[in-house]
């Protein structure tokens, strides 16, 4: 499928950007083409509102501990514009006694500089390629005055991609899922499952090279993804400045700009509720998106004011209706971003609300239409009937709308950009950051996964059971695992082949996704939907992305056999791979290896399994082991077929 919305404009390519470290003034636009600002020139340092964000992302933090770096990414769609902007830099430092301009503003031992293309497209290996060799030319000048070069690689670009096409293996040049199975192992099925449940997943480690590689292999292995599904990943306002607190901003607003819901709006739906309840049930019913036309951090701050009517909403509605969005303007968000404070009230009274209800000022002809839909209650799925993704699907449905809705994908987050993650309008993220206070944040997030270590850190314990892998499931991670590692000896593989190499791996989760989608339809066969985990599928069914899919109709599904591709009956070689995962990735299961490993160690220094050392080290591994086993075997009860089938 050819990209052809570039050819408005000129191409795919619509900035070539040179970022640099000012001694005084710190990261800054020095250069771009065309100009970011076209009323003030190619050498300005202004930056379009929707970008301030941008010399931050190509000059990320820590730079000055690398020589090079690559940075992928994402800024939000500019005024006029439907879609993601992605973005690839290429950062060097050189030595300023090298150069043979120094200008006067250098007073530093080091120039620190990043050229950077922001692209329709979302091409981050073929990109990076490419201007990898025009950052070395450049410095290879040693007079950053010499822009010709930057020129020449925008019209070489354009023309180059102008008919680039998404469905080749361009798309995924760089991003290997085998070199993520070797580091990842069997964690690489959670790291999946976590992004279908659109939870808050923040990837960490440096140089941002590794970190961006990492994330977006990952979102490489669903089906369709990078090429159709980050088109709405990057919806965010800035903050006007850094020390603006939403909170604390006071607004006045003409009240003809707003749609007004009170308490006498609702009057009829339930005359035994209390006037206080129906406040709560709009303040927790009411789930208010972000888009183009969203509020703005001024607009929110007048919302749940009193008014001459009573204690009610203000919500300024959108200007216009915007087809390339997803779903409508008033299309409902994740429940859980909501306020807290009266849950339980709130699920006393839910009973008195319609499952949707409609409210307008005055006639329904005269204003757009506001959805107010009470939250799901545990294990319930509530559904919209023909909910748009926005995305370019195939027919199986694909990409799920996972990014959309205020749920974000930034493959590399500057510190500056640090509120988005405590955003009332984000409802989730896939993130990554090298600074350490990011990680140190855990209250902000579902998940760390710390790149390095290839260790998931998932806060929550509830999470945690609902993440953990069936049977099936461990079946499934460990054929990946051992293709993979079978042929990792092989130079002529070199993950070009197709069993254990890269285009096998992802046709495996494309089919893993098939098949939960398939399964998910079949709601009274437990036993197929314990093979991927009840609780998972429970919590599945209630997010953003399925609610999307399952709207619709989608015909091809119906050839897909349902069931887990690896599903059985269970025996020895099913309590190995748990063994397996359970040593290596639960407490007591790492403290029983270490255990054993100190006792081979003993007995191969001694020779002979007597002695104080050898004698602790025993019974420390006896504890452990019977610690160990008891909680494999409550694990193993609950994940038999009978138990999962109850779950």
């Amino acid at each position: 499928m050819e990209y052809h919305e570039e050819e408005e404009n000129g191409g795919p390519v619509l900035h070539i950007v040179v970022v640099g470290f000012h001694h005084k003034k710190g990261c800054q636009v020095e250069y771009s083409y065309p100009p970011l600002m076209p009323e003030e020139g190619h050498d300005s340092h202004s930056l379009p509102e929707e970008w301030k964000y941008l010399p931050f992302l190509a000059l990320p933090d820590g730079a000055h501990n690398y020589q090079e770096d690559t940075v992928f990414f994402h800024l939000p769609p500019r005024t006029g514009e439907q879609k993601t902007v992605y973005g690839v830099s290429c950062y060097r430092q050189i030595e300023a006694k090298a150069l043979k301009v120094r200008q006067a503003d250098v007073t530093r031992e080091t120039v620190q500089k990043s050229v950077c293309v922001l692209c329709r497209l979302p091409l981050y290996g073929l990109l990076q390629a490419k201007l990898q060799l025009i950052t070395h030319a450049y410095f290879e000048e040693k007079d950053f005055s010499q822009i010709s070069i930057l020129k020449e690689l925008y019209e070489h670009m354009n023309s180059s991609l102008r008919n680039a096409a998404l469905d080749g293996s361009q798309v995924y040049l760089g991003l290997s899922p085998r070199d993520l199975i070797l580091h990842f192992r069997h964690k690489v099925l959670i790291l999946f499952k976590l992004i279908l449940l659109e939870k808050k997943v923040l990837f960490y480690t440096s140089p941002v090279y590794k970190l961006v590689g990492t994330l977006m292999t990952v979102l490489s292995l669903f089906p369709g993804m990078i090429e159709h599904g980050l088109a709405d990943a990057s919806r965010y306002r800035p903050r006007k400045s850094t020390s603006e607190d939403v909170s604390l901003q006071e607004v006045t607003a003409s009240a003809d700009d707003y749609v007004t819901i009170s308490v006498s709006d609702i009057s009829n739906q339930s005359s035994q509720s209390s006037e206080e309840g129906k406040d709560v049930q709009l303040e927790q019913s009411l789930e208010i998106l972000e888009t183009d036309t969203a509020l703005s951090h001024h607009d929110r701050g007048d919302i749940g004011t009193h008014t001459s009517s009573g204690f009610g909403q203000h919500l300024k509605p959108p200007s216009r209706s915007s087809p390339e969005s997803s779903e409508s303007d008033w299309e409902t968000l994740d429940p859980s971003i909501l306020d807290n404070n009266h849950q339980k009230e709130e699920t006393e009274q839910k009973k008195d609300i319609e499952p949707t209800e409609t409210f307008s000022k005055g006639s329904p002809s005269e204003s757009l239409p506001i959805t107010v839909q009470p939250q799901p209650k545990a294990g319930q799925t509530v559904l919209v009937p023909g909910l748009v993704s926005g995305l370019k699907e195939d027919q199986l449905g694909l990409p799920l709308a996972v990014f959309t809705k205020g749920y974000l994908c930034l493959p590399y987050m500057a510190l500056q950009q640090h509120h988005l993650l405590s955003e009332v309008s984000i409802r989730g993220f896939v993130a990554g950051a090298t600074n350490i206070l990011f990680r140190q944040q855990k209250h902000l997030s579902d998940s760390i996964v710390e790149v390095e270590e290839a260790r998931i850190q998932v806060h929550d314990s509830e999470l945690r059971k609902v993440l953990n892998p069936t049977t099936a499931d461990l079946r499934f991670a460990d054929h990946l695992v051992k293709h993979v590692t079978d042929n990792r000896d092989d130079v002529f593989l070199d993950g070009t082949g197709w069993e254990g190499g890269d285009e096998w791996i992802r046709a495996q989760f494309a089919h893993y996704l098939h098949s939960l989608l398939a399964t998910s339809l079949q709601p009274d066969n437990e036993k197929l939907l314990a093979d991927y985990g009840t609780a998972f599928i429970n919590a599945w069914k209630n997010t953003h992305n399925y609610r999307v899919w399952h709207s619709n109709k989608h015909p091809a599904i119906a050839e897909i056999t349902h069931g887990h591709p690896f599903m059985g009956q269970y025996s020895v070689a099913d309590v190995k791979i748990r063994f397996t995962h359970s040593v290596q990735n639960s407490e007591r299961g790492k403290k029983f290896g270490s255990a054993v490993m100190t006792t081979s160690r003993n007995v191969v220094q001694t020779g002979k399994a007597v002695g104080q050392s050898f004698g602790g080290a025993l019974t420390s591994a006896k504890s452990a082991v019977s610690s160990w086993f008891s909680t494999l075997s409550q694990g193993a009860m609950q994940n038999s077929p009978a138990q999962e089938g109850k779950q």
